[in-house]
């Protein structure tokens, strides 16, 4: 539901709309000279030796960049289609930040069989004007160049993705070449990373990776692009930057990272990631000097991180999705799953910070964590914990506050798995810092406006639906605020009402992306006032335009999985300690304080089968006889309206949005 399989990995490092060949050089119809490169293994390979062969594809690829790891597998399972009928496909790294046990290592995992050869300098990929990975290039029998572009157009920028190709441009490509046919599209638009290529750097650059490009990754990236960690690749060492240099120029420029998609009309948020004009002009100026690593003793000390985690130290606490992995197939959909076990306390524990750590970050899309009495109840009236999604980092509560999870409570973890064309297995965790009761003065507690009701129109953008309002019986504080929608989601917009009539908007998203499905931390705790409304708006696309869209066709409605649609508005908010648990619980549900005269009048009304006003246990079923038990205090088999109304707290914290 809210907040990485490869396609996923594309949004975590590289999100970018702008990723096309826009400087491509016109080779179509020029012959391809011989060349001679080797491979990871020192091999060399020349065009010339494949004379006999009517067909070779030159396909130029990277070994981090998620687009060229989703397409090598394709081109492989394409050179296994056509290798009876004469076609060879080369691949070609022309990164400079590639090494060749990095190229040996991408083949492996990836089961490639075709070679790959590493371009030093870009000697082939000039020559065949490529500027991105992945790109091919088709030549005929006389080495001529018939067609170059994209494989198809299933996999998109910013880790959208079509269920399958609308048009397989490469095999289309190959199919009318090999029948005597000339190729009916020869050129198409390449999409994914510029090529990490070898420049001569300026001595005489006052803009270095050493004295000023280090600390603005520190300061912005490094959470991410480090070892271990959610990005495709690290940004913690010279070479492996310098290759990503006119990479991040374009992505920063573009503001598509660092990821942050809240408008900056509307909140002051406390993780707030976007670059200054400053910043941006230095990693600028930085690739166009030819990236200079400057002198080393200029660099900042290194950030020390909690080995394995975000949390600032290790947890307290560790909870497995399941005793056993769970197999994630190569290829196909694959529902939510669903797992819930035992969290293991005999005791409440008050919780600061919790990390969900995939188990296998190449197939997790996401996973979120709730706690619950009742395995049954549905997404919204659970409490929830934690969740790993891209762009959502772990920051510890503010001091004096914690979420309570209750002894005997369960965890459930919704894992969302996306096939990555690789079968593989997956267990999943999530790591947990308590805090002592006796320091926490407010309880934190996730709340939700939702609209359960919506039928979004087949083939249209721009519909849009609002969620029920929330009102608060009591102060609470706000702390953070968490959109969730879908595939088709395309913007949201959180308002605030306060009791004297004034509206204001707390949050705007125009650009909903289900790939980064951030939590926005206010930058201070806000105080809303007894009264207070919170009201979400959203709109969805479900046209063609919308590449990510699971089929235009469809009328949509709420549902669990990605091709249905959700309208949430999460919030959390600190309610005081002292406040009774009917109450907070009727807070965070977001619900008006009830008359517990007319609470108890719906209980008698649902299960008071001889309408007596009195329930005995002949009237409910087995699933209802512990509930029965506990309000039933004088051990008379027997429960009456007195009895229901002192149980009510109980009834409350069980069934907030029934009642």
């Amino acid at each position: 539901m809210r907040q990485i399989g490869l396609t996923l990995l594309i949004v975590a490092g590289l999100a970018s709309q702008v990723w096309s060949s826009d400087t491509a050089t016109p080779i179509l119809g020029q012959k391809v000279a011989e060349f001679t490169l080797k491979d990871a293994r020192g091999k060399p390979y020349s065009l010339s030796q494949f004379a006999t062969k009517p067909i070779v594809v030159l396909a130029v690829l990277g070994t981090e960049c998620p687009l060229a790891k989703q397409y090598a597998i394709k081109l492989q399972k394409l050179a296994e289609q056509y290798e009876d009928r004469g076609v060879v496909v080369l691949a070609l790294d022309a990164n400079r930040q590639d090494s060749l046990v990095e190229i040996a290592a991408f083949a492996k995992t990836n089961s490639l069989t075709f070679p790959i050869l590493k371009d030093l300098n870009q000697q082939v990929a000039d020559a065949i004007g490529a500027t991105r990975t992945p790109e091919v290039v088709v030549l005929d029998a006389q080495r001529v160049v018939r067609y170059r572009g994209r494989v198809d157009d299933q996999f998109a920028v910013g880790g959208k993705s079509r269920k399958v190709a609308t048009r397989d441009d490469l095999k289309i490509a190959l199919d009318e070449l090999l029948s005597g046919k000339v190729v009916s599209v020869p050129e198409t638009s390449a999409i994914g990373c510029l090529i990490g290529r070898a420049r001569e750097a300026k001595n005489d650059a006052t803009v270095t990776y050493s004295n000023q490009v280090a600390r603005v990754l520190q300061k912005h990236c490094v959470e991410c692009h480090r070892p271990g960690e959610i990005a495709p690749f690290s940004l913690t060492d010279y070479q492996e930057v310098a290759g990503w240099a006119d990479m991040m120029v374009e992505v920063t420029r573009s503001q598509q990272m660092p990821p942050w998609h809240a408008s900056p009309e509307f909140g002051h948020f406390a993780n707030e990631r976007r670059m200054a004009p400053e910043e941006l002009q230095i990693l600028q100026d930085w690739a166009a000097a030819g990236a200079p690593e400057g002198n080393p003793a200029d660099l900042p000390a290194p950030k020390t991180y909690t080995e394995g985690w975000q949390l600032p130290r290790q947890p307290d606490h560790v909870v497995w999705m399941s005793d056993k992995t769970f197999k994630v197939p190569d290829t196909g959909t694959v529902k939510y799953q669903y797992f819930a076990v035992d969290a293991g306390f005999a005791e409440d524990k008050w919780v600061t910070a919790a990390e969900v750590i995939p188990g296998n970050r190449a197939v997790v899309h996401h996973v979120i964590v709730f706690m619950s009495t009742d395995d049954k109840v549905s997404d919204e009236e659970r409490q929830f914990v934690t969740a790993y999604v891209p762009g959502l980092r772990v920051t510890p509560l503010p001091k004096g506050m914690a979420k309570r999870v209750p002894k005997g409570a369960k965890f459930i973890f919704q894992m969302h798995y996306t096939p990555n064309g690789v079968a593989t297995e997956d267990r999943s965790q999530v790591g947990l810092i308590f805090a002592d009761s006796a320091d926490i003065q407010y309880e934190v507690k996730t709340a939700v406006n939702v609209n359960r009701r919506f039928k979004i129109q087949p083939q249209l953008d721009n519909q849009a639906f609002d969620s029920r309002e929330v009102t608060f019986p009591i102060d609470v504080k706000l702390l953070s605020l968490s959109p969730h929608m879908h595939l088709r989601g395309k913007s949201f917009r959180y308002e605030l009402t306060l009791p004297d009539g004034t509206t204001e908007t707390l949050l705007d998203v125009p650009h909903y992306d289900f790939n980064w499905q951030t939590g926005y931390r206010l930058s201070e705790p806000r105080t809303l006032p007894k009264g207070a409304k919170i009201k979400s708006f959203a709109a969805f696309d479900n046209s063609p335009n919308n590449l990510a869209n699971p089929d235009p066709s469809k009328t949509v409605t709420w549902g669990e999985q990605s091709w249905d649609e959700m309208l949430l508005g999460y919030f959390d908010i600190a309610i005081d300690r002292k406040t009774s648990d009917a109450m907070a619980q009727t807070a965070a549900s977001g619900s008006k304080p009830r008359d517990p005269q007319e609470v108890v009048k719906r209980v008698l009304q649902a299960v008071d089968k001889n309408k007596d006003g009195k329930v005995t246990r002949d009237e409910i079923g087995p699933t209802q006889k512990p509930l029965f038990d506990k309000l039933d205090t004088d051990k008379n088999d027997i429960v009456t309206r007195e009895e229901i109304l002192k149980g009510l707290p109980e009834l409350m914290k069980l069934f907030p949005l029934q009642l």
